[in-house]
């Protein structure tokens, strides 16, 4: 444990509420100034706000003087932004401190523009003193390209006793199956449109939901438009099945996939493909803890909606292991894969679990 008692400079886009408990967590145990650099959101969960952090809006070009400032005994930085990555890292190396990347992703964007960061973001997996990463298909991913420190973990995690609570079911259907996320193409839906088609599950004995915003949905599907989050886990209570048919694109491959930890801890079955990261990663594991089926694979997929739509025992097998295994994935959990991050990198101040 390091006896500084300088904070340690946290550098991301934002602070959405789905993450501000986890931030605050890791706050709490190392001592954590967060600086927000904006942009772009492309995930769900907006921009969110700072409430209760120690924490503060910086403009990118700012970054590389604040974290050579030599007031933070660590800097960790996110991918986030187009400057803000190798500005965080220079300047921890101008100061002296170790450098810790939190990484994200398992499968480099193929976009041109995206083209021209793949090399210095290889250099930082190299020679970060430490990388903490979303989960095991991450951690494979960086140690592939090149990393040489050690590999940590912070699980993904949500507000396991709000998305557990007890709640309303909102059922359109006897057998309903749900989608939550934005309508947009990686997301699968045109490959789901064709899996239900080829299911053969028809209304009025049938409904596939969608919750989310986006162009319009595809025939055959009740649009629920976005939902609060109370009204989402009325969904889930109301379901038989959380699908995520996730495609790869050239600039996306599904990193996590927090409404499969939502889900799960309303004891609801998943359905995911290979190409997302719950299930890459291990919290959906195929029949265990759900099913996973080939990105694309419209038969596939298919064949998984009929198979959870005539077994009724599956569904509850599958939901309740769900149920448990997700019970691990807590603020607290992520939290502690941060401290063993910086415990490794030389610069944690707690002693985190597993140590």
């Amino acid at each position: 444990m390091s006896g500084d008692p300088r904070p340690v400079l946290f550098v991301t886009n934002h602070a959405p509420g789905y993450r501000v408990p986890a931030f605050a967590r890791l706050a709490e145990r190392e001592g954590v100034e967060f600086a927000l650099v904006g942009g772009a959101v492309r995930h769900g969960g907006g921009a969110g706000g700072i409430a209760g952090l120690p924490a503060r809006r910086v403009p990118e070009r700012a970054i590389a003087r604040l974290a050579a400032s030599g007031r933070h005994r660590a800097v960790v930085a996110g991918l986030s932004g187009r400057l803000a990555l190798p500005s965080a890292y220079l300047g921890a190396r101008r100061a002296g401190v170790p450098f810790v990347l939190w990484a994200t992703i398992w499968a480099h964007p193929r976009t041109p523009a995206h083209a021209l960061s793949y090399a210095p973001l290889r250099w930082i997996y190299a020679h970060a003193d430490a990388v903490v990463t979303y989960g095991p298909h991450v951690s494979a991913y960086v140690r592939a390209k090149g990393a040489r420190g050690p590999v940590t973990e912070a699980p993904q995690a949500v507000d396991n006793a709000f998305w557990g609570a007890s709640a309303v079911p909102d059922r359109r259907a006897p057998f309903q199956a749900l989608f939550a996320g934005r309508l947009a193409p990686e997301k699968g839906l045109d490959v789901l449109a064709a899996a239900w088609r080829s299911a053969g599950l028809t209304a009025p004995g049938a409904a596939l939901v969608l919750a989310g915003s986006g162009p319009a949905p595809p025939p055959g599907a009740v649009l629920a438009g976005p939902r609060a989050p109370g009204q989402l886990r009325n969904l889930y209570a109301g379901s038989d099945v959380l699908v995520l048919p996730s495609v790869p694109t050239r600039d996306f491959r599904e990193p996590w996939g927090l409404v499969v930890n939502e889900a799960m801890n309303q004891g609801l079955p998943v359905i995911a493909t290979d190409a997302v990261g719950a299930a890459a990663g291990g919290l959906v594991q195929d029949g265990r803890t759900g099913l996973v089926v080939p990105a694309g694979d419209a038969g596939a997929l298919a064949r998984a909606l009929r198979r959870l739509h005539d077994d009724p025992g599956l569904r509850t097998r599958l939901g309740e292991a769900g149920r448990r295994a997700v019970a691990a994935h807590t603020f607290d959990a992520w939290a502690a894969g941060m401290a063993r991050g910086l415990a490794a990198a030389g610069a944690g101040r707690s002693a985190p679990e597993g140590c």
